[in-house]
């Protein structure tokens, strides 16, 4: 018969609460009974698992919020010595939707911290991206509760709010690569605990999850921009996962919309169009008309990846329509990814132009987007929306118009740490590589400056 092996990282754990076993089953009731599930657990049932049984399923999960309550640090089954939990270094981190994001997140940053490389290089995977999809209508179950007794109000939601902001525009100043760990190091030690928390009203727990879901998204963009798609992804999904927690409308159809962009980015178009439209389904006429208008212009998008052009066009006019007609709405916090609306439109909208062949009308939209955002702000946005443009020039044959648009983009670059504006610059080189056999004057100053650029970098 096998032998059970003894359970050392629960019996310390244990011992470091100064519970007795009877006390350690209590708590685990309580928190289940919190989560609308009613367990019989008793003090045998925790000597079983010290002895190297594993809890039912579950329930693992409210023995590791009891003790992360009694202890004042965050724990995850993993960390209880439950190996059903995923293990850190597992290629699987992160590649599913569960009950409590955290349980993924949570590993996601001990490897990020500790710059282990196989998140970092992980693939893009087609099979995830559908998983937003599956999950359509369900509402997680609420695993986690509280922390030595906090209970947590709108301030602390304001807080976070705040902080995420600033690391918000200190990625759009200066880059992906700018503050990456410490905004990881804020999610882990600050923000987890606190979706952890008890708090005053269900309101204040919907708005803190909600501002967790958003710095979440906020390292997905960071992954991206660094150019690890495969650990985006991951990011993005954990980020849906909170949003369709806290059950703030619309917002987890933001995330999928988000999904859906970087799926269009690379060129891996399965799911991408179910996952705009069932992101626009669960916000169409249930938020203010200028978010309503950035699921539709990606849906736009979609359309016109699909081939149905004339319905591209009519959504992409529709967007216009409730941007302009809506410049004063309020705009939840979690829309605000990119900065102003207006913008984001304006810039979606030039890639449907872009995807049909229009290159003129996607160089006008890509101007008026640049313009649009506050560009000592946004310097990163602005910079590769400049880019867009100049490329659409090119096309149309403007090689001096395309020269002075890459000339402002690298205006902006200076201070910007991030693999999308130095592969910017790169492909510029490359496209700027005839004329500087011809002699043009500008395309040899505007290389100079991009060698610069790249040798600085």
């Amino acid at each position: 018969m096998a032998t059970r092996t003894p359970n050392d990282k629960l019996r310390d754990l244990v011992a470091e609460s100064g519970w007795t076993y009877e006390a350690v089953a209590k708590a685990v009731r309580a928190v289940a009974a919190e989560c609308g599930t009613s367990l019989r657990t008793n003090k045998s049932a925790v000597e079983h698992w010290i002895a190297g049984t594993r809890p039912q399923s579950g329930t693992g999960r409210y023995l590791a919020v009891a003790l992360s309550r009694r202890l004042g640090r965050l724990l995850t089954s993993c960390d209880l010595g439950f190996p059903e939990a995923a293990a850190d270094g597992h290629e699987s981190i992160g590649l599913t939707v569960g009950a409590d994001p955290l349980d993924s997140l949570i590993p996601m940053w001990r490897a990020e911290l500790d710059r282990r490389r196989f998140l970092a290089a992980s693939a893009y995977s087609v099979a995830a991206a559908a998983l937003p999809l599956a999950h359509v209508g369900e509402i997680a179950a609420r695993t986690a509760a509280a922390r030595t007794g906090q209970i947590i109000g709108m301030a602390e939601v304001a807080a976070v709010r705040d902080m995420i902001g600033m690391f918000s525009e200190m990625d759009e100043r200066h880059g992906g690569q700018h503050g990456r760990s410490a905004l990881v190091t804020y999610l882990r030690d600050d923000v987890a605990p606190l979706c952890r928390g008890r708090f005053r009203t269900e309101e204040t727990r919907q708005q803190m999850l909600s501002a967790a879901s958003r710095g979440v998204h906020l390292l997905g963009w960071k992954s991206y921009d660094a150019g690890q798609q495969g650990l985006a992804q991951r990011y993005y999904l954990q980020s849906y996962g909170l949003a369709v927690e806290s059950g703030i409308t619309g917002h987890d159809g933001f995330v999928m919309r988000t999904m859906a962009m970087q799926g269009l980015k690379l060129h891996r178009p399965e799911h991408c169009r179910a996952l705009a439209e069932t992101g626009l389904g669960k916000a169409k006429g249930r938020v203010d008309a200028q978010t309503e208008a950035l699921f539709r212009i990606v849906h736009a998008h979609t359309l016109a990846k699909a081939g149905a052009g004339k319905a591209a066009l009519a959504e992409a006019e529709q967007a216009r329509v409730l941007m302009a007609g809506a410049p004063g709405d309020e705009v939840p916090f979690w829309a605000l990814a990119w900065g102003p609306p207006a913008a984001s439109v304006h810039s979606r909208t030039a890639k449907v132009h872009e995807t049909l062949g229009d290159h003129r009308a996607a160089a006008d939209a890509y101007a008026r987007a640049a313009i649009t955002r506050p560009a000592t702000t946004y310097a990163r946005i602005v910079a590769l929306d400049l880019v867009a443009g100049a490329e659409m020039h090119l096309k149309r044959g403007g090689i001096e118009q395309a020269c002075t648009t890459w000339g402002q983009a690298m205006d902006h670059m200076d201070g910007v740490r991030s693999v999308r504006t130095r592969k910017a610059v790169k492909s510029m080189r490359s496209d700027l590589a005839p004329f500087r056999a011809r002699g043009l004057r500008c395309a040899a100053e505007l290389d100079e400056r991009a060698v610069d650029f790249l040798a600085a970098g």
